[in-house]
């Protein structure tokens, strides 16, 4: 993706977002259509205008090849969509691989509400055991392009992941795939994963409803990570610091996903022990106690408890700086330690 500074008709200046492989590569002096909707109303994941196209240059644009492989179309029936070769697409060199393939092998997948949860599960992760392949599954309630991740990018980079596998709508990942359910398999059958998080894109949309939100697709992952024969491993999303009640303490994203739309045996990682800070070992008890009501009503869930010693350090050595609804890890500590926990447990089932 390339970040353009573009000055207006009427004199303002903006930043804007160009996607090259969707809307080809603008230069300097380039004229180009925007899209300022989120933008226009200061969405907290906007920020940015969107290049739409370069109208003047139809040698920016991007081409393919009629016989390219590759049929899957994502983004699909937007003026934007884009084709991608799937890694289940008939025409693809893993289709043999996947055409029966039903079982993940009890491989452990943990799921998570926010995507700025990844780097903390994986930094739970590697604190138990270094040497474990992970998968990202990026999926599609919020950002589409996996390139818009910038954390991602350095993840990669790091080799805190071994792949990328973008689902449903989503696009862009080391692999593509058509739904979460073979996306989880190409993980396990094609990349050799040790392990999967599976969380959606940067963004989130969330309406204060109890079922308005997309962090639901939390809770349907976990579903067919069941379904495969996977290990369901529910991080939950908790806050010490978040301004609105339903989201400290346990966020009711967490009680509707795993405990109404989840439907299948998970385990759910409890912090346990103290990590020295007041604030967050408060928070942490009243999220245990939570927990408890919610496995009282939903008694597919398992809690675990997970020991809290040398996560917070494991936290700070991330390789990309942790933010979550704009706090950071010294604001809202609870949040990441409870999702490093998950990563931790995670790592104890993919190394056993």
């Amino acid at each position: 993706m390339l970040l353009l500074d573009v000055d207006t008709s009427d004199g303002e200046s903006l930043r804007a977002l160009a996607y090259p492989d969707v809307v080809g590569t603008p230069r300097t002096g380039d004229r180009v259509l925007l899209n300022t909707t989120a933008l226009d109303r200061s969405l907290g994941t906007g920020g940015l205008a969107l290049v739409v196209a370069v109208p003047d240059r139809p040698d920016a644009w991007p081409a393919r090849e009629a016989e390219e492989p590759g049929h899957l179309v994502k983004a699909r029936y937007t003026p934007l969509q884009t084709m991608v070769l799937g890694v289940d697409d008939p025409e693809g060199a893993h289709h043999g691989r996947l055409a029966d393939a039903d079982d993940l092998g009890g491989m452990p997948v943990v799921a998570a509400d926010l995507h700025s949860a990844l780097p903390a599960v994986l930094a739970g992760v590697r604190l138990e055991d270094e040497g474990l392949r992970v998968v990202y599954v990026m999926t599609d309630g919020g950002a589409l392009p996996a390139a818009y991740s910038r954390t991602v990018a350095v993840l990669r980079e790091r080799g805190w992941l071994e792949a990328v596998v973008t689902a449903g709508q989503a696009y862009g990942g080391d692999l593509e795939a058509v739904t979460v359910h073979s996306a989880l398999l190409a993980a396990h059958h094609v990349v050799g994963a040790d392990l999967v998080v599976v969380t959606q894109g940067p963004g989130n949309l969330g309406t204060g409803t109890r079922w308005g939100f997309s962090g639901v697709s939390a809770g349907e992952a976990l579903n067919a990570a069941a379904v495969l024969g996977g290990r369901p491993v529910a991080s939950l999303r908790v806050s010490q610091a978040d301004p609105r009640p339903r989201h400290r303490g346990l966020s009711h994203h967490s009680a509707t996903a795993y405990g109404r739309v989840l439907a299948h045996p998970a385990e759910v990682p409890l912090p346990h022990g103290t990590t020295g800070h007041a604030a967050t070992d408060g928070c942490l008890a009243d999220v245990r106690a939570a927990v408890g009501e919610l496995v009282h009503a939903a008694p597919h869930l398992r809690p675990v408890d997970v020991a809290v010693e040398g996560v917070v350090e494991a936290l700070h050595g991330s390789p990309v700086p942790l933010a979550t609804m704009g706090r950071g890890l010294e604001e809202d500590t609870a949040s990441f330690v409870a999702a490093a926990v998950a990563g931790r447990r995670a790592a104890v089932l993919g190394s056993a």
